[in-house]
């Protein structure tokens, strides 16, 4: 897995490239990773309809890298299956060992 190319590093965090399925019947956070559009296959129980599968994806990782809610943001494709999410205070080598290690 190459997550190391869905993630890149700011000045204050790192942003990470997702492809999301909403509505699948498992949640799957991280999935596989998508070689040919350079983003982290994520699976999510909710639907998308208003938000709700956005909010669970960002439930999701701030269990994952344990920073609250509020360091998270969807910066791109909020309505959207390809979703970029910024992640305060985190660098690219944490953000990929944690993701490496689910």
């Amino acid at each position: 897995m190459r997550v190391s190319d869905a993630i890149h590093e700011t000045d204050t965090g790192v942003i990470i490239d997702f492809e999301v399925t909403a509505g699948s019947k498992t949640i799957c956070v991280p999935g596989e990773y998508n070689a040919w559009r350079k983003r982290i296959e994520v699976k999510l129980t909710e639907k998308a309809q208003k938000g709700k599968a956005n909010m669970q994806l960002i439930r999701k990782l701030s269990e994952i890298f344990g920073i609250p809610t509020s360091s998270i943001s969807i910066t791109a494709g909020a309505k959207s299956s390809q979703k970029t999410v910024y992640l305060e205070g985190l660098s690219k080598k944490k953000a990929e060992e944690l993701l490496l290690k689910k």
